[in-house]
């Protein structure tokens, strides 16, 4: 085997903007999605994937919504859960199809693992991670009116806004780690795992929130020993000047480079921030390199060609 890659894949790309979002879309999508997986497998990588799950949890609490004068409705970490059940059989599904057809004898395996958390992480009172599509002005009005939180994301859509912690471990990390090394295919953390908290009387507690999938999966890619931290999103790189005529791609940058361009650049709160601060997590937790890029040029972006790497600064 060679060395490990956590591949971290956005809910959105599974369920684009301005597209239907039926499972029968999603699927599609995500078959398009792994063909960077698929070459990696063939490499010998040991592998584990994360997925984001915005769109899909945010629906998913519509639909409690819409039936609660029917049915008991679920909390929001239950649903982060839920959703990692059952994105974590599509990428499944579509990927042992993917690795069959090109004749690599690989395993994949989906784990629901949970993501601990801060009791007192401040942002459990502080919603900001748009989860669900995008609403009009009159579903936004009443949601606001029985309580919950609604903003604009970072391409101006309203959308419900959820509670998102900041990872601190993943619980299951020695589990996937030991299928991983075995050469397994491992979906872990799906939706940023679900978010608990160590109480000291009960044990695992969950939390109503939503984990950023990136954060997790630089967590996860440290506990793994992974070298390589693949983000793959709906944007080719990080950019100097984001938003304006004179946006640059940066192809290449420090740990020390990154920190000064959130220090001193907009990057859009809620889009690029996150995926950089976590690409310099994963770095700085001992990782050797983490690779933002487009979704359709992961292999590209691994050998230096597209997308922005991010490395150590003895580097």
């Amino acid at each position: 085997m060679s060395d490990t890659i956590v591949v971290a894949l956005g809910g959105n790309a599974l369920a684009p903007v301005g597209e239907t979002v039926t499972v029968h879309d999603q699927f599609r999508h995500t078959r398009e999605s792994l063909e960077v997986v698929v070459t990696l497998a063939e490499a010998g990588w040991r592998i584990a994937i994360v997925h984001g799950n915005g769109p899909q949890v945010g629906n998913a609490l519509r639909r409690n919504e819409c039936a609660m004068d029917q049915v008991e409705p679920l909390p929001l970490g239950v649903l982060v859960a839920g959703t990692a059940g059952w994105m974590g059989y599509m990428v499944q599904q579509s990927l042992q199809n993917a690795l069959r057809k090109a004749g690599v004898d690989r395993q994949v395996l989906t784990v629901i693992t949970q993501t601990l958390v801060a009791r007192d992480d401040p942002s459990l009172h502080d919603p900001t991670k748009p989860i669900g599509m995008a609403i009009d002005e009159s579903l936004a009005d009443a949601l606001r009116a029985r309580g919950d939180h609604v903003g604009k994301d970072a391409a101006g859509r309203l959308r419900r806004l959820a509670p998102s912690p900041n990872p601190v471990d993943v619980v299951e990390a020695e589990a996937v780690k030991q299928l991983v090394d075995e050469g397994k295919i491992v979906v872990a953390a799906g939706g940023g795992g679900t978010p608990v908290y160590d109480d000291p009387g009960v044990g695992f507690e969950g939390v109503d929130a939503v984990v950023d999938k990136d954060r997790t999966a630089a967590i996860l890619g440290a506990r793994l020993g992974a070298d390589t931290l693949l983000i793959l999103t709906d944007v080719a790189a990080v950019h100097h000047d984001w938003g304006t005529e004179h946006a640059r791609p940066i192809r290449r940058m420090t740990v020390s480079e990154a920190h000064t361009l959130l220090r001193t650049e907009s990057l859009g709160r809620g889009s690029m921030v996150p995926k950089l601060e976590a690409a310099i997590k994963f770095v700085e937790l001992g990782g050797r390199r983490a690779v933002i890029a487009h979704l359709a040029e992961g292999m590209p972006a691994l050998e230096g060609e597209t997308g922005t790497s991010i490395f150590g600064d003895s580097e």
